[in-house]
């Protein structure tokens, strides 16, 4: 299987901002980032990928830190900054990432690398307003800066994280190192040079201050929650007779709940069939929309995104024709896993060989083998678990990825991305789940029989697969038969 790259990107204590003195010029406070990063290779997953140098950009704020993109830095094994007219390299290491937002803190040990003003965080701009761009693009060594204006303010889906945020739309030139640089308003940071669409022309992305002061706020007590999830699965209600069933007044907008996730806050509050109509006091509209600022909407999410892990959060809903106002405590840590997870960085990956079966758990890193087009080019049978969400009997989806051919293993050598279903008639809830199940002793077989796919066998004698570890591991030229997370108990 090819090693594609993943889709495109343009590669703690809160401290109060303090204001550029008057003169103060924006260019002294960016960055140009320099990063080597090896990714795991999920296909073999005993190893990784090639180590790669990329470039980026950030922006001095205040605390002696540095704000670029997560994925400017993610799976790093050195970071490099150099500040804009300094030919001095230093190295950094990172204070907090968040993957989700796109978004990272770096700082360096050296003090006197902070030796310039910091820029002040602004405000979230208005429609066609003039923003300044800097950073340090490819094709040249020194700072670059365009100019350009908002044109749009809308959630948009994070490449890196593949999650939808409020993103912010400019026409300014963004190419790739310009990511992590600093969108500025009148001297003031405003966003983070994120991501553009390839192809397009004058078309990219920000993260915009308001994700920005979450992050840095979320990583004020040392600690990254994330961002609170309600945990719903829902419809729009644009369909008149849909509403009608469901017993909402004309004069009433919403989403319709389908169902609930388990262990999110909505769970055994929300139930199928309610009607979301407010969030915090604003109303949602049929589309699921909500209006953020006068005559601009976004998805109903955006009042969400504003909270904390702790806060609570106001709903409207409509429940049997009646109208409830319920308040829910948000939380993120501890929440249900997702039963696919999104991609992941900065971990190395889970498998587990038996027999030459190599197993893993499904997630989208596994998935992007088949290139950034992956959600169109992937095995069906994998990518209709994206829509499912766990449940007590299976929290992980575990896959055999192929098999080391051996003789152990005859008859199964062209296997592979197919799911692991049952081990001896026991049904499998994760991968440490499957290695509890394959190395238990049966006193009443020597055989252990793995059901895969829609149903299939694989039958292997346990003793002829312990007798053959050490020779696959050694002919694979792989260092051990799992991974380091599941050599010790949960």
């Amino acid at each position: 299987m090819r090693r594609w790259p993943r889709a495109l990107c343009l590669p703690l204590l809160v401290y109060a901002a303090s204001a550029a003195p008057a003169g103060a010029d924006v260019r002294d406070a960016v960055v140009k980032i320099y990063t080597v990063s090896q990714s795991p290779d999920y296909y073999n997953p005993w190893s990784d990928h090639a180590f790669s140098q990329e470039t980026g950009s950030g922006a001095i704020i205040a605390g002696n830190r540095i704000l670029t993109n997560a994925h400017v830095v993610s799976d790093q094994r050195m970071i490099e900054v150099r500040r804009n007219g300094d030919p001095q390299k230093h190295v950094a290491h990172p204070v907090a990432i968040s993957h989700e937002a796109d978004l990272a803190i770096l700082t360096v040990d050296d003090p006197s690398f902070f030796a310039v003003p910091p820029l002040e965080l602004g405000d979230l701009p208005e429609l066609q307003a003039e923003v300044v761009v800097y950073g340090f693009p490819w094709g040249g060594d020194v700072l670059s800066i365009t100019k350009g204006v908002v044109s749009r303010i809308e959630h948009q889906t994070y490449i890196h994280s593949s999650r939808s945020f409020l993103a912010g739309q400019i026409d300014a030139a963004i190419n790739p190192g310009n990511s992590g640089g600093p969108v500025v308003v009148d001297g003031k940071l405003v966003g983070v040079a994120m991501q553009g669409i390839p192809g397009a022309q004058s078309i990219g992305y920000m993260v915009p201050i308001t994700m920005v002061q979450h992050f840095l706020k979320d990583v004020g007590d040392g600690s990254l929650d994330g961002f609170p999830r309600l945990g719903i699965r829902y419809e729009s209600m644009e369909n008149p007779d849909l509403k009608k069933k469901y017993a909402v007044p004309k004069d009433r907008t919403g989403i319709l709940i389908l169902s609930t996730v388990r262990g999110t806050p909505s769970d055994g509050v929300l139930k199928r069939g309610d009607v979301l109509v407010a969030i915090d006091h604003h109303p949602i509209a049929d589309d699921g929309t909500v209006e953020f600022r006068s005559r601009e909407r976004t998805r109903w999410m955006y009042f969400l995104d504003l909270k904390q892990a702790g806060d609570s959060i106001d709903l409207d809903i409509f429940r049997d024709g009646a109208l409830r106002s319920l308040s829910l405590p948000l939380k993120t840590k501890g929440r249900a896993q997702e039963l696919v997870p999104p991609t992941q960085y900065d971990r190395a990956a889970t498998y587990f060989i038996y027999g030459g079966l190599v197993v893993c758990p499904l997630t989208a890193n596994y998935l992007e083998a088949w290139g950034p087009d992956w959600r169109y080019r992937a095995p069906p049978n994998l990518l209709a678990y994206l829509s499912e969400d766990p449940t007590p009997e299976r929290d992980e989806i575990v896959v055999l990825v192929k098999v080391l051919a051996a003789e152990v293993n005859e008859g199964y050598h062209e296997l592979g991305s197919t799911v692991v279903r049952e081990v001896d008639g026991e049904k499998v809830r994760n991968v440490r789940d499957f290695v509890r199940l394959v190395e238990a002793a049966k006193k009443d077989s020597p055989f252990v029989t793995i059901t895969y796919g829609e149903g299939q066998l694989i039958v292997m004698d346990r003793e002829k697969v312990r007798l053959s570890k050490e020779a696959i591991l050694k002919t694979y030229h792989i260092p051990a038969d799992r991974s380091a997370d599941l050599k010790t108990p949960t």
